[in-house]
C-alpha cells in the first residue's frame, strides 16, 4: 500500500474517532437530561446548515455541515425575567439585549405542558450531572481506549535483544564518521557485539530484563566484565569495559530530568553503546487507571499554562523558532500526526494502530479536561453557574431570606461571546501554525 494512501487512512481513522467522541460527548448530556424529564428538542453533530436529520419522539437528531463540535438543545436553559415572568428586560442596552435574545430562544418552544420540564427548574445537583455528562463520557472513552491500548496491544517494553550498536564514542548531540580517524570504537563495537544479539548474562549474573542490564552497565565503568549473548542460536562470550560517559538522567516516567532552570541533567556513568529492541507487551488491568491519570495530569498541565504556550506557538509560527513538541495543536495537527504514523511502513502495523488508539485516548482526555474549565460556553461554565446558584440559595436559607431562585446564567452571555471569540482565535492560530510550522514528533 502506498505511503500516501496510508497517510490518508490514518487521517480518516482519527477524524472518524473524533466525530464519534463528539457524538458520545453529546450523548453524555442527552441521556441524563432525558432521565430528568427535561425536554430535549435537538441533538446535533456539527454546526451550520443541516445535512441530515430525523425526528424521533420529541427530539430531532441530525448532522450539520461544519464538523467542529455538537450540541444538545434543552428547553428553558435560562430562566425568564424574574420581575414579570417574561423574556423582555426592564432596561435596554447591548448586554441586556443579548440576555433577552437568549431567554427568548430558550423559551420559544416551551409549551403549557412543559412547565416542569425546563432545564432551569432542575435541582442544582441534576444540572451538574447533565453538564458533567459530556466530559464524563470523554473520560470513559479515554479510559476504555487506554485499556484497549495497554491490555490489548500492550506497552512498548525494552527486551534483552540488542537493536543497534553504536560505532563511535561521541559527546551528546555530536556525530562522527565511523570511517574517520576521529572514531573511537564504543566498548560494544570493540567487543564485537551485533544487532539482534540477545544478552543472557553480564558480569556473571543472569540478565532477565533490559533495565536491570542498564543499571549493571552504569555501575561497571572502567572495569572489564564478562558478557554472554545468544547469536543465531549459539552462545557467544566475550568481555567489555564500559567507559565513563555523561548520560541523561531519566526519571521514573521515562523522560529526561530537568534542573530548576529547565536544563537537561546528566550524570557520569558506565556506557557500552548498545540499544534495546522494544516490543508490545500486554499489561495488567491495574496499569490502566494510573496511565489514564498521567494523561489527564499532562493535559491539565498544558491547559493551566495555555497562555504562555499560545505565545510560544505564535512566536514559532511567525519566526524561525521551533515548535514545542509538547505544546497545543489543532485538529489539523492531530490529523497530520495520525497520517505520519500510519505511513511509517518501517514500523509494524500493530504498533501503528496502537499509536493511533493512544492518540484518540489522549484527545478524549483533552476534550474532557478542557470542557471542565469554568468559563462559558464550556460545560465547566454551566457547572460553575449551578454551583453559584446552590451557594446563593444556601446563604439565603441561612439568613432566613426568600429563595432567590435559579441563577440567570444568561447575564454572563457577554463574557461567553468574548471567550468564544478567543477560542475561535486560538483555533485559527493553531491551525495556521500546524500548516506553516508543524510539530515534528518523529525527528
Amino acid at each position: 500500500m502506498s505511503p500516501v494512501l496510508l497517510f490518508i487512512l490514518g487521517v480518516v481513522f482519527v477524524a472518524l474517532g473524533i466525530a464519534v467522541s463528539i457524538a458520545l460527548h453529546e450523548v453524555g448530556h442527552l441521556l441524563p437530561a432525558k432521565l430528568f424529564k427535561v425536554r430535549v428538542t435537538k441533538y446535533m453533530i456539527g454546526f451550520g446548515p443541516t445535512l441530515w436529520s430525523r425526528r424521533k419522539g420529541e427530539t430531532e437528531y441530525g448532522i450539520k455541515a461544519i464538523p467542529l463540535g455538537g450540541y444538545v438543545s434543552m428547553i428553558g436553559m435560562y430562566p425568564p425575567n424574574k420581575d414579570d415572568g417574561g423574556v423582555r428586560p426592564s432596561s435596554t442596552g447591548m448586554f441586556q439585549t443579548l440576555a433577552t435574545e437568549a431567554r427568548s430562544m430558550a423559551h420559544e418552544e416551551v409549551g403549557p405542558a412543559d412547565e416542569n420540564r425546563v432545564f432551569y427548574k432542575l435541582p442544582v445537583w441534576k444540572k451538574i450531572i447533565v453538564m458533567l455528562g459530556g466530559p464524563g463520557m470523554n473520560l470513559l472513552i479515554g479510559v476504555a481506549l487506554t485499556a484497549v491500548l495497554l491490555m490489548g496491544f500492550g506497552a512498548a517494553t525494552a527486551t534483552t535483544t540488542i537493536s543497534d550498536v553504536s560505532k563511535c564514542q561521541v559527546a551528546e548531540g555530536q556525530t562522527v564518521d565511523p570511517e574517520s580517524a576521529d572514531c573511537r570504537p564504543t566498548p560494544a563495537a570493540a567487543a564485537g557485539l551485533l544487532p539482534n544479539d540477545v544478552v543472557t548474562s553480564f558480569d556473571g549474573k543472569v540478565v532477565e530484563e533490559w533495565g536491570q542490564l542498564t543499571e549493571w552497565i552504569r555501575a561497571a565503568a572502567g572495569r572489564e566484565v564478562a558478557i554472554t549473548v545468544e547469536r543465531a542460536g549459539t552462545e557467544v562470550s566475550t568481555t567489555v569495559t564500559p567507559v565513563l560517559s555523561a548520560r541523561p538522567v531519566v526519571g521514573s516516567d521515562g523522560l529526561q530530568t530537568m534542573d530548576d532552570e529547565g536544563q537537561p541533567l546528566y550524570q557520569d556513568v558506565g556506557f557500552l553503546g548498545i540499544g534495546a529492541k522494544t516490543e508490545l507487551v500486554p499489561q495488567p488491568a491495574s496499569t490502566v487507571l494510573p496511565m489514564a491519570g498521567e494523561n489527564i495530569r499532562q493535559v491539565a498541565g498544558v491547559i493551566l499554562n495555555l497562555p504562555a504556550r499560545v505565545v510560544g506557538v505564535a512566536q514559532a509560527a511567525f519566526s524561525s523558532e521551533p515548535r514545542d513538541p509538547n505544546g497545543p495543536i489543532s485538529v489539523v495537527g492531530v490529523g497530520r500526526v495520525a497520517g505520519e504514523v500510519a505511513a511509517m511502513e518501517e514500523i509494524p502495523v500493530e504498533s501503528r494502530v496502537a499509536t493511533l488508539v493512544g492518540l484518540l485516548a489522549g484527545l478524549n482526555f483533552a476534550l474532557a479536561v478542557f470542557n471542565l474549565v469554568p468559563l462559558l460556553p464550556l460545560d465547566g461554565g454551566h457547572v460553575a453557574g449551578a454551583l453559584y446558584e446552590g451557594v446563593r440559595r444556601q446563604v439565603a436559607r441561612l439568613f432566613g431570606k426568600p429563595d432567590p431562585g435559579a441563577f440567570d446564567i444568561a447575564r454572563l452571555l457577554p463574557l461567553t461571546y468574548v471567550v468564544a471569540a478567543l477560542l475561535m482565535g486560538l483555533s485559527a492560530l493553531l491551525i495556521y501554525a500546524d500548516i506553516v510550522k508543524p510539530i515534528n514528533l518523529f525527528g
